[in-house]
């Protein structure tokens, strides 16, 4: 099984960069639930976003190696500000509010796009969003609207699937290569695809290995 089908694995030394990177202190920073609340901006930057119940505070979770620094819940749509989390002394982490929940009102779902349509126009030192993608549905027209929206900010985005462990072997390569394929044509798309699972940890080392070579390409 391989979690990529067009680059390279990941070397041992990048492989053990992104160990190093995630081994060392992680911690709740702040919370920003409208736009004047966003702490200045620092270091390197990247964003999670997802819909309300693809496990997202999971995956941090798991990239962290703690259980408990991203609030899990049953509830989906609980996240409703950008959570700031700083990773060693080199990255900020943030964890965007999850999309694609009917259950909450209206207005509270037009305050949460407009604060994150502000954020990734606003903030110079975003280096990428991993946009998180339940493996067993793949795209939906709610994550292309997302995807259509970091194209026109010309946000760098890079798609993970989760929950990896309950796709079938058969299905994963024609899943990730279903995705790579639409995601060609889109200019802020980084063209390598994810495969994850927070409950059996596979594709995590992969995925800070990736953190890592952001930070190496911007010189952090």
């Amino acid at each position: 099984m391989t979690n990529s089908v067009t680059l390279d694995p990941p070397t041992p030394e990048l492989l053990e960069a992104g160990r190093l990177l995630f081994a060392g202190s992680a911690d709740f920073t702040s919370a920003a639930p409208a736009l004047g609340a966003l702490p200045p901006m620092e270091g390197v930057e990247i964003a999670f976003a997802g819909r309300s119940n693809v496990g997202k505070s999971s995956l941090i979770n798991a990239l962290t190696g703690r259980n408990t620094l991203a609030r899990t819940s049953h509830t989906p749509g609980r996240t409703q500000q950008l959570n700031f989390f700083r990773i060693g002394e080199r990255l900020m982490l943030v964890d965007m509010p999850g999309y694609g929940y009917a259950a909450v009102e209206k207005a509270k779902v037009e305050a949460w796009t407009k604060l994150i349509h502000a954020y990734l126009k606003g903030r110079s030192n975003l280096a990428r969003v991993y946009v998180l993608i339940d493996s067993r549905h793949g795209l939906k027209s709610i994550d292309t609207d997302l995807l259509d929206g970091l194209d026109k900010a010309a946000v760098s985005y890079q798609v993970v699937l989760t929950k990896g462990d309950e796709l079938k072997k058969s299905e994963i390569d024609r899943r990730i290569q279903g995705i790579q394929a639409a995601l060609a044509k889109r200019p802020a798309a980084y063209p390598e695809v994810l495969l994850t699972s927070s409950r059996d940890d596979r594709g995590v080392a992969e995925l800070r290995a990736s953190i890592a070579r952001l930070l190496q390409e911007r010189g952090a």
